[in-house]
């Protein structure tokens, strides 16, 4: 048959999915029956996904409870993690133990605002001053037309970078407790019609890159994109040699020469260990944009000997998470995220400090292997 025969590319009744599986499973050759079973409705998925055929399934452990005291996460959480990679979260729930051990973690979110940062062709740089003066005085009326577009986002300012005959204006939205991505887009786009016509400046691109998304990226690394984060913890010396099996002046060596060194030899943006595995976890458990997990990846571990107690802190500047719309609205994420007690209005600020205190127990533990020589003998105890 041809490639499009029976394949529908709308509608999303149960009947649709499945005559949209079985002539994929025709024109494939590959029976599909582990990917036709799954708990929600097709319906409800209508707005996450296009040609549906079905769902896949991954494996939900949780790691915890890890106590937390932070300005919006205040007290145990056990917290929901999705992966396929054996010894993971097992060593984050060694982590939280270790941490609770010692006190609990702290955090804070220092900085929160979801950008977009479009691109327009101006005729020189004396335009592009022109454009920029332009948006300095009239910066109400761009913020009305961004409102104009959203009940929950705001236009909080915009950042404008020329160079030669472009113009990057990097524009910073309040988006509540929605990750915001889209919403920032669709206010971009209105605020940008109104550049054009009262300035002559032309739209290339509402996204231009400086934004930056998806993309590690230094822009967001210094000033940060989605919520800025620090989780903090310091472990008595005691309690590290005994529970972790090396001393604290150890731990702090192994974070210097592979955190800091290493990093700085390979110039990568972020400096940790693994911060990237935690954040995939969480966000897939709880219906987060996993390509988001970009951003986690620039995270930054500092580890100190504070008179022979161990301090660890994860500055992650770049947590893009919602607890409202997108994939929480499916059943079993929402229901991870109510086991933390962050869904719905009011969560955001909350989950992005546990993802951070969730890193922080997983750079704890792997470093702590790391320099006890226990990593290898972990993967392979916990079948990798």
């Amino acid at each position: 048959m041809s490639e499009q025969k029976g394949l529908k590319n709308r509608g999303y009744a149960h009947a649709d999915v499945d005559d949209r599986r079985r002539a994929v499973e025709e024109f494939t050759g590959t029976s599909l029956e582990s990917i036709s079973k799954y708990c929600f409705s097709s319906e409800t998925a209508s707005k996450n996904i296009e040609n549906m055929i079905g769902a896949v399934q991954i494996p939900l452990g949780f790691a915890g409870p890890l106590q937390i005291s932070g300005d919006y996460a205040d007290g145990r959480f056990i917290v929901p993690m999705a992966t396929t990679e054996g010894a993971l979260v097992a060593s984050v729930a060694r982590g939280m133990s270790v941490i609770n051990d010692g006190g609990g973690a702290k955090t804070r979110v220092f900085w929160d605002n979801m950008t977009r940062a479009p691109v327009f062709r101006v005729r020189d740089i004396g335009h592009a001053r022109e454009v920029m003066d332009w948006i300095e005085g009239n910066f109400d009326s761009l913020a009305a037309s961004a409102a104009s577009t959203t009940s929950h986002g705001r236009l909080v300012s915009v950042e404008p970078y020329p160079t030669g005959r472009n113009l990057f204006l990097r524009f910073l939205y309040d988006t509540g407790d929605a990750m915001g991505m889209n919403m920032a887009t669709i206010a971009t786009e209105t605020a940008c019609k109104v550049i054009e016509e009262r300035t002559g400046a032309v739209l290339v691109s509402v996204s231009g890159n400086m934004c930056s998304d998806k993309k590690a990226a230094a822009i967001n690394m210094i000033k940060g994109r989605g919520k800025t984060v620090v989780a903090e913890a310091l472990i008595p010396a005691e309690i590290v040699l005994r529970r972790l099996g090396a001393d604290t002046a150890s731990i702090v060596e192994t974070g210097y020469r592979k955190n800091m060194v290493g990093s700085a030899m390979a110039v990568t943006i972020g400096a940790n260990a693994h911060a990237a595995n935690m954040v995939a976890a969480v966000y897939i458990a709880t219906g987060q944009d996993p390509a988001q997990v970009v951003g986690g990846s620039m995270t930054v571990t500092t580890i100190e000997n504070v008179d022979g107690d161990l301090y660890i802190a994860v500055r992650m500047p770049s947590v893009e998470v919602g607890t409202v719309g997108g994939g929480t609205r499916l059943p079993c994420q929402s229901e991870a995220l109510r086991m933390i007690g962050c869904l719905g209005d009011g969560g955001a600020r909350k989950f992005s400090e546990i993802v951070a205190a969730t890193v922080l127990a997983g750079e704890l533990s792997t470093i702590a292997a790391q320099t006890a020589g226990h990593l290898g003998k972990a993967h392979s105890e916990l079948g990798r």
